[in-house]
């Protein structure tokens, strides 16, 4: 399964920028892909306002963020693999998301998900549980 970061980037960029509020993304700049402004890489992480008056050409696709902005003046091509982004949020109320280290797996297409058949006990188990919880603690009294 593909994973859902690009899909919930564009929707939280769309509902920041539709409040009329200042989109930034918290970025792990410790990657081998991208293309920061690595002088203002602090502990690893690097902050980046995306809102449409402060970058060109932004491409929120499916793998890559890019755009092009300026940094003491200079006009830089910023590049980024999507699994880099740490959280999205807007710059004036803090109201976003942080994203969980996706694990490996599940970005490959494998299905941590999946239970083995070795097991069926813990399967059972847990639908036993999960039934107990849904059940309501009222009775029903005629």
């Amino acid at each position: 399964m593909t994973s859902n970061r690009p899909y919930l980037l564009r929707a939280l960029y769309d509902w920041i920028c539709d409040n009329h509020l200042t989109p930034y993304l918290l970025v792990d700049a410790t990657g081998d892909d991208l293309n920061i402004p690595h002088e203002f890489v602090e502990d690893g992480k690097i902050v980046l306002n995306i809102s449409p008056s402060a970058v060109r050409d932004l491409d929120l696709s499916n793998d890559y963020i890019n755009f092009k902005a300026r940094f003491s003046g200079k006009s830089m091509n910023v590049y980024f693999p999507n699994e880099s982004v740490q959280a999205i949020y807007a710059k004036e109320n803090g109201r976003g998301m942080i994203f969980p280290e996706e694990d490996q797996e599940v970005a490959k297409g494998d299905d941590s998900d999946a239970v083995s058949n070795s097991e069926p006990e813990k399967v059972v188990e847990k639908k036993e549980d999960k039934k107990k919880k849904d059940r309501s603690h009222l009775k029903v009294i005629k």
